[in-house]
């Protein structure tokens, strides 16, 4: 495949996904696993580091992740044409419904198409989030080939997550902390201790 060609396939792939991100960045999670398994640009393992850092940098997740992958990929160019590929969608249908939105702002099936989109987004972030806890805290692979329960659970990220919880619900000083410090200190951790799945 030619280098033009690998562009144009990216910017292709994230527009498809871009069509699709009704709810967010997170909707864009299932997208993006079946994007790595299909193009192998990208393991799943690898959609976890992704997520990691698009959560810790500013912008919305789904722009920095179709960034992310986008120059993995493609270098430059192909951060651009991946990230212009995941907006491009939500652009063109801000101008679509700005045009129209007073002719059809109290017309039923329109309020009926937005709410009915509801449920679709809750699910797609549900099954993202159930998929990234999945794989943050289980290892259904390593048990699969040694049969120890043990190796079943991922025992670092298990008491990472024990003790954020802790710290931002039942520690009265640490309630208030802002969320940048638990992401820059759970990335430090994440680092130290070699908690990542790539």
């Amino acid at each position: 495949m030619t280098y033009a060609m690998l562009l144009l396939e990216l910017f292709w792939e994230f527009l498809k996904i871009g069509v699709f991100a009704v709810g967010g960045g997170m909707a864009t999670l299932p997208f993006l696993y079946d994007l790595g398994e299909k193009t192998a640009w990208y393991t799943s393992a690898q959609v976890l580091d992704m997520l990691a850092v698009s959560e810790s940098t500013p912008g919305p997740i789904g722009i920095n992740m179709a960034t992310y992958v986008g120059y993995t990929v493609g270098g430059i160019p192909g951060a651009i044409l991946a990230t212009l590929g995941t907006i491009l969608p939500g652009i063109i249908l801000v101008i679509v419904l700005a045009k129209f939105l007073e002719k059809f702002r109290d017309n039923r099936y329109v309020n009926a198409a937005f709410y009915g989109l509801r449920p679709a987004s809750t699910a797609l972030i549900a099954a993202a989030g159930i998929g990234v806890l999945g794989e943050s805290l289980f290892n259904l692979t390593l048990f699969e080939q040694t049969g120890n329960l043990a190796d079943f659970f991922c025992a670092g990220p298990i008491v990472l997550a024990a003790v954020i919880w802790v710290m931002t619900n039942l520690i009265k000083k640490t309630k208030s902390w802002h969320p940048v410090v638990y992401i820059a200190a759970s990335a430090v951790v994440g680092i130290v201790f070699k908690l990542g799945g790539a």
